[in-house]
Formats: structure tokens, C-alpha cells, sequence
């Protein structure tokens, strides 16, 4: 009896320690462009990938290095990522990019999309427009974005023209692309779709006849109307709202304005803005 109750204590501590030895495992740690700490066992590094699982898991989740700042390994070796590298190296079978220098903390305004959803048809002249609002309501809140930088209108067009790149396909653009072509590291992209309907309204005035006695005689006035006919244009907005860090989306919404006037859709923009990442109350 007393020799089955020692071999139980013998099991019983072996399990223990082989629990703390599990739990006690140093894990590798990757260090992501948006600061994500992401803890687990790493099993396969490439050019373009790592390959790691969570713990306690076997499962294998893929995660591509341009998202990688750094990985610390349980061993205690460290890897630096550098993202312009890999880039390059990735896109060596396409057409090489005039890049800038990135400014660290420096966020740039995109021209925005103007579409007629009905039409499908886009303003150029419109785009731009837009783009100027945004950049001014960024900079009307430059010290609620600090240690932010918007980057001058006239620069970031200019670079994007350079480029070859427009309000029609500035969708199509990676925004790794764009913000090495602009030397950014942030960029607020937005969208505006809408429709348009129009509301008519009439208004008549008018008088019937009416007879006047003067000096026993009778006089008939005689009948007038007036017509005033009055159109009201009603707008109706979707506006898209995005921001990147560092090639990463940190911030999608979609809204509408609450009133369906010409230009609320700005209305929108100040509310999607206040709500963003960047943005500090003071």
C-alpha cells in the first residue's frame, strides 16, 4: 500500500514538472510595422513570409514579412525586417517606382474618387476639390493629429503625376506603392459616391372677380392668378474613409451625411476624422 501511494507522489510530481516546463517555454515574439506584438513558435522563414503557431496550437498561420518589423527569438537572437528591401526584391518583374525618402510621421491626402453612381461617371475637377477640403480639414486640426505632418497638396500631386497616377486609378494603386512614390509613412484615402434627385414644388396666387357700386353703377374687376414654381436638387452621399500606417489599414468607415445637400458630404469627413486613430481631443 505505502509502495502504490509513493509511485502516485513520483507521478504526480513528474506531471507537475513537466507542466511547468511547458508553460515555463520561452516563445519567439514578432515585432509588427503597427506595433502588434504577436507571441508563439516560429517554424519557417522566406523571402516573402513567416510561418509561426500560437501556443498550444499546431496550426501554421502565414504572415508576410513586409508586415514585420522585427522577431525576437526564444533563443535570444534578433532579425530586423527592412521593408524597402523586401519590396524591391518583390517587385523586380514589374516597372521600378521613382520613390521618396520616407518622413517618418508624415501623412498625406490622396485625391478623392467623385463618382455619379447613376452615371458611373467620374470629375477630375471634382476629385481635386475634394482633396483640397480634406487637406484643409486635416490641417484646421493639425494640433489634434500631432506628432503628425500633413504633406503639402502641391508635393503629393505632383509626385503622383510623376507617377502616372490619376482620380481613375489611384484605386488600383497599392498603397505600399503610393506611399513610397509620395515619402509618407501615412495616407488618408477617401471615396464619394452619389446620386441626385430633384423635388419641384407650385405656389399659385390668385383673385376672383369682384363688383363695386359707384354712383349706382356697377364695375367688374377682373381676375389675375400668379404661378411660382420652385425646385429643390437633393444630393445623396456615400463617403468611404480609410487610413493606412505603414502599408497597414488602421482605420475603415463608411458614411452617410445626415442632410441631402450639396457639399455635406464634408459633414461626414469631419466626423470620420474626429473618430480616427489620429486624432487627440485637447
Amino acid at each position: 500500500m505505502r509502495i502504490k501511494k509513493t509511485f502516485a507522489v513520483i507521478i504526480m510530481l513528474l506531471f507537475s514538472v513537466f507542466n511547468f516546463a511547458q508553460g515555463g517555454k520561452k516563445l519567439d515574439k514578432i515585432i509588427k510595422r503597427d506595433y502588434q506584438i504577436i507571441e508563439g513558435t516560429i517554424s519557417k522563414i522566406s523571402d516573402k513570409t513567416v510561418e509561426y503557431s500560437l501556443p498550444g496550437e499546431t496550426l501554421l498561420i502565414s504572415l508576410d514579412v513586409s508586415q514585420i518589423a522585427r522577431i525576437d527569438f526564444a533563443s535570444g537572437r534578433s532579425q530586423t525586417f527592412d521593408v524597402s528591401a523586401s519590396s524591391s526584391s518583390a517587385n523586380n518583374s514589374g516597372p521600378d517606382l521613382a520613390t521618396a525618402e520616407i518622413k517618418p510621421n508624415t501623412i498625406a491626402v490622396l485625391p478623392v474618387p467623385y463618382l455619379n453612381s447613376d452615371t458611373q461617371e467620374s470629375s477630375e475637377d471634382m476629385a481635386k476639390f475634394a482633396q483640397n477640403d480634406l487637406y484643409n480639414k486635416l490641417l484646421d486640426k493639425s494640433a489634434n493629429i500631432f506628432p503628425l505632418t500633413v504633406q503639402d497638396l502641391r508635393t503629393t500631386n505632383s509626385l503622383l503625376h510623376k507617377a502616372g497616377i490619376n482620380h481613375n486609378n489611384i484605386d488600383e494603386t497599392p498603397i505600399e506603392d503610393l506611399e513610397k512614390i509620395l515619402g509618407v509613412d501615412n495616407i488618408v484615402a477617401a471615396k464619394i459616391s452619389y446620386t441626385m434627385s430633384t423635388s419641384s414644388t407650385a405656389s399659385t396666387y390668385g383673385s376672383g372677380s369682384t363688383t363695386v357700386s359707384n354712383n349706382d353703377k356697377k364695375i367688374k374687376s377682373n381676375d389675375y392668378s400668379t404661378t411660382t414654381a420652385n425646385s429643390q436638387m437633393y444630393y445623396y452621399y456615400n463617403v468611404y474613409f480609410d487610413m493606412y500606417r505603414n502599408n497597414t489599414k488602421i482605420y475603415s468607415q463608411t458614411r452617410k451625411p445626415f442632410l441631402n445637400l450639396k457639399d455635406s458630404w464634408i459633414d461626414s469627413i469631419s466626423y470620420l476624422l474626429k473618430r480616427s486613430p489620429i486624432y487627440v481631443k485637447k
